[in-house]
């Protein structure tokens, strides 16, 4: 699982740098003959598969080490929160083709089950030499608060009847203009840390190559879209890339 999920994300981060993008973002126009959802039910479908696999881990796997009760704690506070962005924080004004909706959450399900399945295999072993435990969840919650104000402060940028995109501006997004996508990087991080298995990082690896191709897009589109886009900012890292 492993091997499957990082071939599958890192393939798919060279696609979104290619220019060929998953079916339901802002780069992607719907045709005809796609079957289609509303956006923010796709959403929802996304991650309620994980977020509920997570929760019933505590009942399925309980009475385990701390390490393994911290992980599912914020795997399943990882997901509560994409739930709730979705329901109160983001704007919704497009649709997700449906084979996108069925992909998504088989993604994020499988991914979360390996992590948890991977770790209850490790209760028997001893502690890692080198304990990441607590840098990890000091990551975690660094990148989990900064994924969240700046989800907040895109969610600003648009009246609620108005559709047109404009340039982020506040928090980080003055040196990048993908700061939810660097501290999405930065949790997947201290997930890993936590976990200290072979799947979590792999699964950290992978998803933050997908992030850093979805954001190197992102730049080209709104360079593409606006004229006065300032070219000091970078796609993911400030001053780097």
């Amino acid at each position: 699982m492993s091997v499957i999920s990082f071939v599958t994300v890192v393939h798919g981060a060279s696609q979104e740098i290619r220019g060929k993008h998953l079916q339901y973002s802002k780069f992607w126009s719907i045709t005809n003959a796609q079957k289609r959802i509303p956006s923010k039910r796709g959403m929802i479908l996304g991650y309620t598969p994980a977020f509920l696999l997570a929760l019933a881990s505590f009942w399925i796997l309980p009475n385990q080490s701390f390490r393994f009760m911290l992980l599912k704690s914020v795997l399943t506070l990882h997901f509560f929160k994409r739930i709730f962005e979705v329901l109160f924080i983001h704007k919704y004004s497009g649709n997700m083709a449906l084979d996108t909706a069925i992909l998504i959450p088989l993604c994020y399900l499988s991914n979360t089950a390996t992590i948890v399945y991977a770790q209850n295999l490790t209760q028997t072993f001893p502690e890692p030499p080198i304990d990441l435990l607590y840098p990890g969840m000091a990551l975690f919650l660094v990148g989990i608060s900064g994924n969240f104000y700046h989800h907040y402060l895109l969610s600003k940028l648009r009246a609620k009847d108005e559709k047109e995109y404009k340039i982020p501006k506040g928090g980080l997004f003055d040196l990048v203009i993908c700061p939810h996508y660097l501290f999405e990087i930065i949790e997947s991080i201290g997930v890993s840390f936590i976990s200290q298995t072979l799947p979590a990082f792999i699964f950290s690896i992978s998803s933050g190559s997908y992030l850093m191709g979805q954001s190197i897009s992102t730049r080209r589109w709104y360079i593409s879209k606006f004229e006065d886009f300032p070219k000091d900012v970078k796609a993911i890292i400030p001053f780097v890339l």
